[in-house]
């Protein structure tokens, strides 16, 4: 097999088309038909960011280097594909690099550390690779494999997940290799989780790869785009701790060592074994110039006026649009808690210059890893889609008011239901279910609310240009809303007769009295404050002259 075969002929990306079929691509391929690709079907979402960042935007960031103005963006992206000159710039760079992309190079393999070993010769199963598949202590709940049970993957699947282990890998002990002068008595500790695992991924997704590609590139980063790991020396196991020389090397980390043993069988090359080993560590954390995660602003240190940033990490089983507040945190708007991932802003400034039209179906999807004791074990995958209207990037106006207003009228509204439940118990002489047991009520209610905020995100996408249509629309949002709420609550009243008498609370300052008809009162007030619209929907038009 010739130095870099693989890179054309491995079908590495099993890609779906605009006609709805499903095909695995080899990266050229995919590269060349990303005008018609619409979506990337692989194991697990949180493969998608991997596979961009390890792979495909790198290369092509790299080849074509990044737009050098909104203007230069605007023409790439109005073009909705590769120029013929551009394709052949793309063509000759993978040539060009071909030796650094065989995964079964002797030498130098794609992503992999050619000679490494353990001082014994051990090498653990594929499992070690794969989050889902039990390992070690990473055992998934209710998981239909042993650690004794031999995984194959067949080289483009192996390929795939040691991309999302360079990206997602667990914490803590790693095994130790000859060659690297950290080892000790066969183990590496200290690792840290793979550099998106320290993140809230945010991820700005486009009609086609073509779009997804340059909405996640860069305009103007010339100076710090650095190179991808394949532009720099081939990868031995000592490994360092070091700040990120650009973009392109930040995308390409490599957090571990890896080397991969593959096997020619009748059915094809498959891999069954693997080293992970410890690799490269952040110096500094994570460089605040990372272009793929929101951040939460902490307060400055005493004597300064810059507030420090910390990547904003998503909580499992809270729907993205529930963080708006953060993903339209952009410089135009004035949050002064977060702030959103650089990509976001770029195209906040992309949309106030015209160079992305109000209508274009912008989706944001996130993505996360819960990772549980010390981190060396994954409890929870997180991922999620929402329709972001682009005219709500503007960071002002109507579309921008309404999808705010409506998520933060979401949250009021089931803190309303949890005051309800609370205040209902508290006349029996019961205590409110706490905040981390069981599920409240408040959560119920914002799964009954998440179909209609997702529809209403995308009425917004398609009428941001009408601000007649936005407020009726936000009309429509806060009538469902209403009855939802009434819904969820209703269950809530189902109380003995001690509720009507209810009982006195006497606190170290003053006593409170819990009722069934004061807890009602002082909800139906909140609900009809908190939903102003629908509230006077409801009680008809006025009497008055």
């Amino acid at each position: 097999m010739g130095a870099g075969d693989l890179i054309w002929s491995t079908p590495l990306l099993p890609s779906r088309f605009d006609d709805g079929s499903v095909r695995a691509l080899p990266l050229g391929e995919a590269l060349r038909n990303s005008r018609r690709i619409t979506g990337i079907e692989v194991e697990i979402p949180t493969m998608v960011p991997a596979l961009l960042r390890q792979l495909l935007l790198p290369i092509v960031v790299h080849a074509l280097g990044s737009p050098t103005s909104r203007q230069d963006w605007r023409q790439r992206f109005d073009r909705g594909e590769f120029s013929d000159t551009e394709w052949h710039t793309i063509e000759e760079y993978l040539v060009a690099h071909a030796d650094r992309f065989d995964v079964l190079d002797p030498v130098q393999p794609f992503g992999q550390v050619a000679d490494l070993r353990t001082a014994k010769g051990d090498t653990k199963g594929t499992a070690l690779l794969v989050a889902t598949a039990p390992s070690g202590n990473n055992v998934p709940l209710f998981a239909t494999r042993t650690e004794a049970d031999a995984l194959r993957l067949e080289l483009p699947a192996a390929l795939r997940w040691m991309l999302h282990t360079q990206c997602w890998d667990t914490a803590a002990i790693k095994t130790g290799v000859v060659g690297d002068p950290k080892a000790l008595g066969g183990k590496t500790s200290g690792n840290f989780t793979g550099p998106l695992g320290q993140l809230g991924v945010v991820l700005p997704v486009g009609r086609t790869l073509y779009d997804t590609l340059l909405l996640n590139t860069p305009i103007g980063v010339q100076q710090r785009l650095g190179v991808p790991h394949w532009g720099r020396e081939p990868l031995g196991p000592r490994w360092e701790i070091r700040a990120p020389g650009g973009v392109l090397d930040l995308w390409t980390w490599q957090s571990r060592r890896i080397r991969l043993f593959p096997e020619e069988t009748g059915a094809g090359i498959v891999v069954e074994r693997a080293i992970v080993a410890a690799g490269d560590r952040f110096s500094a954390g994570v460089p605040d110039w990372e272009t793929h995660t929101a951040w939460r602003k902490d307060k400055p240190a005493k004597g300064s006026t810059a507030a420090p940033l910390r990547p904003l990490r998503h909580a499992a089983g809270k729907a993205a649009w529930r963080g708006l507040d953060a993903l339209l945190a952009l410089e135009s708007s004035s949050d002064e808690s977060f702030q959103t991932s650089e990509l976001l802003d770029q195209l906040s400034g992309l949309e106030r210059s015209g160079a992305i039209d109000d209508s274009y179906p912008l989706r944001v999807e996130t993505f996360g890893i819960v990772y549980g004791n010390q981190s060396a074990v994954i409890e929870d995958l997180i991922h999620d889609v929402i329709p972001v209207p682009v005219a709500s990037m503007r960071g002002q106006g109507e579309a921008y008011t309404t999808v705010l207003e409506a998520a933060d009228q979401a949250e009021r509204l089931a803190a309303a239901i949890n005051r309800l439940s609370a205040d209902l118990r508290r006349s029996l002489g019961a205590d409110p279910i706490p905040w981390d047991k069981g599920m409240r009520p408040g959560e119920q209610l914002l799964v009954a609310l998440d179909p209609l905020v997702r529809r209403l995100l995308a009425g917004v996408s398609a009428d941001a240009g009408d601000d007649d249509k936005l407020t009726r629309g936000l009309v429509a949002w806060e009538l469902l809303a209403y009855d939802a709420v009434y819904r969820c609550a209703e269950p809530l009243f189902a109380l003995p007769p001690a509720a009507f008498t209810g009982r006195t609370v006497h606190g170290p300052a003053k006593e409170q009295r819990y009722s069934l008809g004061l807890a009602a009162n002082s909800f139906y007030t909140a609900v009809d404050k908190i939903l102003p619209r629908a509230a006077a929907e409801r009680r008809g038009p006025s009497n008055e002259e």
